[in-house]
């Protein structure tokens, strides 16, 4: 396979600005929320947007745009892209979730006590909102993508 190759592939280039895009958009929207810049979220899983959520999305509809909404590989990407939104807003939220309450069981065990436990990561998971917004942001970079390509 040639390197000019993977450059020619509107797909992957796709799949690289989507993911990009919702983990650099994580910052500002997380400073917008808390008043405060937090650039670690730039390499962390969860916030908003999903860059999971948007990275299938654009990758799906780059695929439809380009190959046809009417073929199997189409239709596989649509299928991918469904169980990831669905992991990320289900298993990996309600994991999160989790994480959140046996952080707080250690804090309460352990007050008073000199023993420091790691926190486990609470934000794994993705609101319903989060999805959406990863979602939206995915279909607009396919069709930007897309249009450039043609």
């Amino acid at each position: 396979m040639k390197i000019a190759t993977l450059f020619a592939n509107p797909v992957l280039w796709t799949a690289l600005v989507a993911w990009f895009s919702a983990q650099t958009l994580k910052i500002p929207i997380e400073y917008l929320r808390k008043h405060r810049w937090n650039w670690g979220l730039f390499f962390s899983a969860g916030g908003m947007p999903s860059s999971h959520s948007c990275l299938m999305t654009a990758v799906a509809l780059t695929i439809g745009l380009i190959y046809g909404f009417d073929t199997p590989l189409f239709g596989l990407a649509v299928a991918i892209a469904i169980v990831v939104v669905y992991d990320a807003t289900g298993v990996r939220r309600q994991a999160g979730i989790q994480a959140k309450k046996i952080n707080i069981i250690i804090e309460e065990l352990l007050k008073g006590h000199p023993i420091n436990q790691d926190h486990l990561r609470e934000v794994i998971g993705h609101t319903p909102v989060e999805a959406v917004g990863g979602v939206v942001l995915g279909i607009i970079i396919a069709i930007v993508v897309w249009l450039i390509w043609k």
